[in-house]
């Protein structure tokens, strides 16, 4: 009990400084320096996602970052930090679900190799695909071919049409209650279908740009992410680095077995 009020007073204190320094215009800091254990990893945020920037440079200067270890790796796909529940002087709760930002989904960001985005809750309990305001990734991905990228793309429209009748579930339940009109499940369910039939009629879906995909094929990544996750950034000097955390030997639930952490993140020039 006494550590959710903990955890709680943190997170209140975390809102209002947040909330602060957003206030203050941030102009020509794009560039943040994450010093780990292995080695630095030198990363851009872009100004097509100005929430997400923002946020993570404030949670920079804050030291939210310092000290906080790689929680999530698996080779060949990606590396995730950020949880504060993770931090040795804070045995708290997770950080995903309580601190979220609204998603800035931009076409020419994609999930290549080296793309910085947000981690989020799935799309069953998440179908606003809000992102944490504090866990992010870093990816690494795999080099793919045409059939590979063209599944990844299949699976982004599974994604994204789960989302819209996830979405359009939400509506009618909502709509019907305030209308204090009763519903049973099959009957909210059948008319969502009604509404994703007529939505869908005509559409071709998503289709992976050309440039994109010569990326997926030379660089690589992870397609399948695109569209529903945020990417607000990439690295611009260390996938070496990225590529030795990556390799490390993992737990069960993708944990590092030796300890790898973000000593220091700073903000540093060009």
């Amino acid at each position: 009990m006494r550590l959710k009020i903990f955890f709680i007073i943190f997170l209140t204190i975390l809102f209002i400084v947040l909330a602060s320094c957003k206030r203050n215009q941030i102009s020509g800091e794009n560039f943040v320096l994450l010093t780990t254990n292995f080695g630095d990893i030198k990363i851009k945020l872009s100004d097509s996602t100005p929430l997400h920037r923002d946020n993570f440079l404030c949670l920079v200067k804050l030291g939210y970052y310092d000290n906080i270890p790689f929680h999530r790796v698996i080779n060949n796909f990606m590396i995730q930090a950020g949880d504060v529940s993770t931090k040795p002087s804070f045995p708290g709760s997770d950080t995903i679900s309580k601190y979220t930002l609204p998603p800035e989904i931009v076409s020419s960001l994609f999930h290549k190799k080296g793309a910085i985005a947000a981690a989020r809750l799935g799309n069953d309990i998440n179908p606003e695909i809000r992102s944490s305001g504090t866990q992010f990734y870093i990816v690494q991905g795999t080099v793919l071919n045409d059939e590979e990228i063209n599944n990844a793309e299949s699976q982004i429209n599974s994604s994204i049409n789960q989302l819209l009748f996830l979405r359009l579930l939400k509506q009618i339940s909502d709509s019907a209650r305030k209308g204090d009109i009763h519903l049973s499940d099959s009957e909210i369910h059948e008319k969502a279908a009604l509404l994703m039939y007529e939505k869908l009629t005509g559409l071709t879906g998503y289709k992976i740009p050309d440039v994109q995909r010569a990326v997926y094929k030379t660089i690589g990544g992870v397609p399948r992410l695109d569209q529903t996750y945020t990417v607000f950034g990439e690295v611009v000097e260390g996938l070496d680095i990225v590529d030795k955390i990556a390799s490390l030997e993992t737990d069960q639930n993708n944990r590092p077995l030796s300890d790898i952490k973000i000593l220091h993140a700073s903000i540093v020039k060009k």
